[in-house]
């Protein structure tokens, strides 16, 4: 009998009806479908009706040929940390679910350690936990609560970016389960169009379900890394040895971080060189000489390197994202941008919203030639900086857009691009698809109309309407 409880909130329109029992059939036992699926943010999240967990890539074939055959919309799930708003299953009222990879979280190294086998589902953690086992360093983003291959597709960049590139240059091959339900294997050789669209736009395209990147038994896994606390009072002083700084070199990177720490407002500046302390100390000796009131900086093994981020990993709550793609530092620019960050955090309940810049070496993905993927940002821009306005009340949605409309414009206006520019990772999700796409969006959409006609994976910043 059909439980009580579900037929009043299908009456009441709170659920849709979508009967995923005949797909379950087909799947393997250790596969599920539930509902259990909790997104970083819950502003303008997607609202699915299920939440099918695919044990197997086979499972992932079967999931995606079951909907394709049922003209079943789906929207894929890794580590729910995706924040762009611009999903519109919710909109048009169409019952969808949600494709989980969260069982394909295989991490394996080849005999030699030179090479990564990481499966879809794989957390940062999961990487760099693997790697540290396999004593053979990975790329990975700089937050470990990420889905690796979630940040990889859209390009991605982190710690290692100065010296191996972005985390899609360090690619090998790709497996991809097409709309039809067919998995191909990628590589440069083998498929030279996809090849290129998959790093950079991979979403639009399939599900990846593993990919191989180059892995690193000789390098160092140690690294000297931390952060300086400083007082609202040397805001000016931090902002004037910033946009001080000569090219970072490529161990080097750092964050800017404009927070709320023990009730009180907080600039951090997080630092990390993949070398000696001395190196470091004297690369970022400008800004340890200013008087920190905490200094975190010392030499950390590699499984360390993402702690600064993991406040940032706690689910729930509302918390819509603005970002920018920038050029150059502009020191007048964010100390305008902490006043309006600053007066975000006095509205009740917002207290946790918070600006981050990450800030990397930009050489070695340069030496990619632009042309060589579809990510359209390597050439140009070396600043990421995203505002995150956090609050639970929906009642704020309003005033946190026009905020983060504000800092967005500020940041736009000195970002030193020849044209407008925008990391997807990153995006809002309200930006026109040339600023996400840059050159590449007129290729990008042929192919689309030769991979995935029938856009079944056209849910995130679509190429096609």
């Amino acid at each position: 009998m059909f439980p009580f409880h579900l037929l009043l909130l299908l009456l009441l329109g709170l659920v849709s009806a979508l009967d995923l029992r005949p797909l379950r059939h087909l799947l393997s036992p250790d596969s599920r479908i539930d509902g259990h699926a909790p997104r970083w943010s819950e502003y303008g999240a997607p609202s699915p009706a299920a939440v099918v967990h695919p044990a197997t890539v086979s499972d992932v074939q079967t999931t995606i040929w079951w909907a394709d055959t049922h003209d079943i919309p789906f929207w894929l799930y890794n580590g729910g940390n995706g924040w762009a708003v611009n999903l519109n299953l919710n909109l048009n009222h169409t019952t969808f679910f949600y494709l989980a990879l969260d069982l394909l979280r295989s991490v394996t190294f080849n005999p030699d350690k030179t090479v990564a086998t990481i499966g879809a589902g794989a957390l940062t953690a999961d990487v760099v936990h693997a790697g540290c086992d396999a004593r053979s360093l990975v790329a990975t983003a700089t937050c470990d609560c990420v889905g690796f291959l979630g940040a990889l597709l859209g390009g991605g960049a982190g710690y290692l970016t100065g010296q191996y590139g972005l985390l899609v240059d360090t690619v090998l091959s790709m497996d991809i389960v097409l709309s039809d339900g067919s998995l191909r294997t990628v590589t440069e050789s083998s498929d030279p169009d996809l090849w290129w669209a998959l790093r950079g736009a991979g979403p639009n395209f399939g599900v990846v379900v593993q990919v191989s990147v180059a892995a690193h038994p000789d390098a160092v896994l140690s690294a000297w890394q931390g952060s300086l606390v400083f007082s609202p009072d040397k805001l000016g002083s931090v902002l004037a040895a910033l946009a001080d700084l000569p090219t970072l070199p490529p161990p080097a990177a750092l964050g800017l971080l404009y927070a709320t720490l023990n009730g009180s407002p907080a600039v951090v500046v997080d630092l990390f060189f993949h070398g000696p302390a001395a190196e470091a100390t004297e690369c970022f000796a400008s800004l340890l000489s200013l008087g920190p009131v905490s200094d975190s900086t010392s030499m950390k093994p590699w499984k360390d390197w993402n702690a600064p981020s993991a406040a940032a990993c706690t689910k729930g709550g509302r918390k819509p994202t603005w970002a920018a793609g920038m050029s150059r530092f502009d020191p007048l620019v964010f100390g305008q941008v902490y006043d309006l960050w600053h007066e975000v955090t006095q509205h009740p309940g917002a207290a946790n919203s918070s600006m981050l810049l990450n800030w990397f070496p930009m050489d070695k993905a340069r030496s990619v030639p632009l042309t060589g993927s579809a990510v359209p940002f390597r050439a140009e821009v070396a600043l990421f900086p995203t505002l995150t306005v956090a609050y639970e009340d929906a009642a704020f949605d309003e005033a946190a857009v026009e905020y983060g409309r504000r800092v967005r414009g500020l940041w736009r206006a000195a970002d030193g691009l020849g044209r407008r520019m925008t990391y997807i990772n990153n995006a809002f999700g309200d930006e026109p698809l040339e600023v996400i796409y840059g050159y590449a969006l007129d290729r990008l959409q042929r192919l689309k109309k030769r991979y995935d006609p029938s856009c079944r994976f056209g849910r995130w910043f679509p190429l096609l309407p």
